[in-house]
């Protein structure tokens, strides 16, 4: 694997198993809430693999959500965002009154959570919350704080664990960046 990683010329910033970790910390955070009619709505297509092992843990911490997906997009196959978000697949459950939580890749500029969030309140969901993978330290487009955070990331592009370019990368096992 790591003759592999050299060749694509990546940068490890978090480890499979570092994920692994606080991912669980993380799912014990939110079942200590003791969320009732939990929606999960995992924002598609970066947040898929650690929404994935999110939920396995959310089970393992004894919850049992229902899940439904959310496809925005705003970064097409940049590296930056166009700053305009598209719906590309809208959910099939209804909302109204439930314990939401959202899970997106990264918060950056924060402009595809703040919609999303926008988007579930106007549909009447009782809670919302969010949580995201990697919270970016710089200065938001939009007011919005992640609920939950896995981890603090530095101000670079990232790929793997879900996270692409130009639909690359997505299979890693760990979070990186790539060096140019």
């Amino acid at each position: 694997m790591a003759e592999a990683d050299a060749l694509l010329n990546i940068e490890t910033i978090y480890a499979a198993d570092d994920i692994a970790r606080r991912l669980e910390e993380l799912a014990g955070e939110i079942a200590a809430k003791k969320p009732i009619n939990l929606l999960v709505v995992p924002i598609l297509k970066g947040s898929f693999v650690f929404a994935a092992d999110l939920l396995r843990a959310l089970n393992r911490a004894g919850l049992n959500p229902e899940v439904d997906f959310l496809t925005l997009s705003s970064y097409k196959k940049s590296r930056t965002s166009s700053g305009q978000v598209t719906i590309l697949r809208d959910l099939d459950l209804h909302v109204e009154g439930r314990h939401v939580i959202l899970i997106d890749d990264v918060l950056d500029s924060g402009r595809t959570l703040a919609f999303a969030k926008d988007l579930i309140a106007a549909r009447g969901a009782g809670i919302i919350e969010t949580c995201v993978l990697l919270e970016k330290q710089v200065q938001r487009a939009v007011n919005i704080q992640a609920d939950y955070q896995a981890f603090t990331c530095p101000n670079v592009f990232v790929v793997g664990y879900g996270m692409d370019v130009a639909h690359r990368y997505r299979e890693l096992p760990y979070v990186g960046r790539i060096i140019d």
